[in-house]
């Protein structure tokens, strides 16, 4: 535990590192908090963006050396280097997106644990097949994007047994272009629904007439007659709650996760109801109350999902 008078004061200091644009999916989920923050007058916040692997830690202990109480950012590819900045640190609270546990006593890490909002979303999209071919693009096969796999087809399977699925990872957290033919491939395959874990994808299904399932942020707007439904995660609990234990003084090395989980508004669904049709809604809402009362708890699988084609 942290403690002490820099933790006391009413406006602190926030540096967040991120490896993508903030405008990314995952990334805007946090940067658009600790905007709001700011904007509310609880932190001073700074950020670095398209920041490369290589650059991570210098990049981290530049901040580090301007006095910040809490950095914020990515530890999936530089957890060594991370790690190392945060130990010569010890008097700076670190959270960092992590598939590693937290480290004792200033490194808390999280994750984007929207899994039951994925396994609602396959529960429409395993409703609406009509192909029982379903075409998932995702980023990397780590944890934080096969477990949203593997709900989302647990959700699929359990309304549409005979749902099948064409899977591929295209190994960049950034990359339309690349997500987006390896979307087309699954469509010239037989898929009528793609999963867009990553930006490309809603376009080749846009362009191919077909639906497509959204992942983090709502981009629904963007593609009428084409989300189907939309898995989202807000980092304002998670994000606040960090704020609030820093200036506290009792920000731990904890897993902050856990503030993504729908019952602290971490995660929600949505969908478009004209698309999916009120039966499909209806048995979705129902599966998410007994998420939300606890009387059905989503599986937390991390394993690499493979194609069942």
């Amino acid at each position: 535990m942290l403690s002490g008078a820099a933790f006391a004061q009413d406006v602190i200091k926030i540096a967040a590192v991120w490896t993508v644009p903030v405008e990314q999916q995952w990334a805007s989920r946090l940067h658009n908090a600790l905007v709001a923050a700011q904007e509310r007058g609880e932190i001073e916040y700074v950020y670095s963006e398209n920041t490369t692997a290589t650059d991570y830690e210098r990049v981290m202990r530049e901040y580090a050396e301007q006095g910040v109480a809490l950095m914020i950012g990515e530890a999936f590819a530089v957890e060594a280097p991370a790690r190392a900045v945060s130990a010569d640190y010890p008097e700076i609270s670190f959270l960092m997106g992590s598939s590693l546990p937290p480290v004792e006593p200033n490194f808390a890490t999280f994750d984007n644990f929207i899994q039951e909002p994925s396994y609602l979303t396959g529960m429409i999209a395993g409703a609406k097949t009509e192909s029982d071919v379903i075409g998932m693009v995702g980023g990397f096969a780590i944890p934080e994007v096969n477990r949203l796999m593997n709900a989302f087809m647990a959700g699929a399977l359990s309304v549409n047994p005979d749902a099948k699925f064409s899977i591929s990872f295209i190994n960049s957290w950034y990359d339309p272009p690349k997500a987006k033919e390896a979307a087309f491939a699954m469509v010239d395959a037989g898929a009528d629904i793609l999963y867009a874990e990553r930006f490309g994808v809603s376009d080749a299904a846009k362009e191919r007439g077909i639906l497509a399932i959204g992942n983090v942020i709502d981009t629904a707007a963007d593609y009428p007659g084409t989300i189907l439904a939309s898995a989202l995660w807000d980092g304002t609990p998670m994000i606040d709650k960090a704020i609030a234990d820093v200036k506290g003084g009792s920000f731990t090395a904890s897993d902050y996760g856990i503030y993504a989980f729908m019952e602290y508004g971490g995660s929600s669904l949505v969908v478009d109801e004209a698309l999916a049709g009120a039966d499909v809604v209806a048995a979705a809402k129902a599966k998410e109350a007994e998420i939300l009362d606890g009387s059905f708890k989503v599986e937390i699988n991390d394993a690499e999902p493979s194609s069942t084609l």
